[in-house]
């Protein structure tokens, strides 16, 4: 490996690892009041999944150490927040995450790692792995943003739509008279 790309890599871990660490100041108000609250569990048992996916890639791909190790830290903490939040969890919330990290972390994974290794061969399980590990990140980075343009109003859509009716509207008449 090239050092300059030896050095963006590990500047590149760095970065990932202080991601992965940003719930720490959630998961410590977990802790001292001993409730979940009003966080979802979901966040956290889905991206164990691409952790748990992406130490997969680095493990399979040749040279993906880097990427192995810092998913490896992210694998940790993140069983770390999830294992917090099955402990402080109502019970109706725990089994809620209990289901999600048995069919997402352990069934969904499970079933990538069988196929993988038993019917892809050769440089397409990397590549096989890889596009599900890219897949699976659009859709854990995407989903915040889709949540976000749910809370747009509608009435100010609307306003916004009427708006600009009335302004085509005032430019033809003004063309056509």
């Amino acid at each position: 490996m090239e050092p300059s790309l030896l050095v963006v890599g590990v500047i590149g871990n760095i970065i990932s690892v202080l991601v992965f660490a940003s719930p720490i100041k959630t998961f410590w108000r977990i802790a001292r009041s001993g409730s979940t609250e009003d966080f979802e569990s979901a966040p956290y048992v889905v991206t164990l999944l691409s952790s748990s996916l992406w130490v997969y890639y680095g493990i399979t791909k040749p040279g993906g150490l880097l990427v192995a190790t810092v998913n490896g830290v992210g694998v940790v903490m993140e069983a770390v927040y999830v294992t917090l939040f099955l402990l402080f969890a109502t019970p109706q919330l725990r089994a809620k995450t209990a289901v999600l990290v048995a069919a997402l972390d352990v069934g969904f994974l499970g079933a990538v790692v069988l196929v993988t290794s038993l019917a892809v061969h050769g440089s397409l399980r990397v590549m096989v792995i890889g596009t599900i590990c890219a897949c699976l990140n659009v859709f854990m980075y995407g989903s915040p943003l889709a949540a976000m343009s749910l809370q747009v109003p509608v009435a100010y859509l609307f306003y916004s739509w009427n708006r600009d009716i009335r302004g085509v509207s005032s430019m033809i008449a003004s063309q056509i008279l």
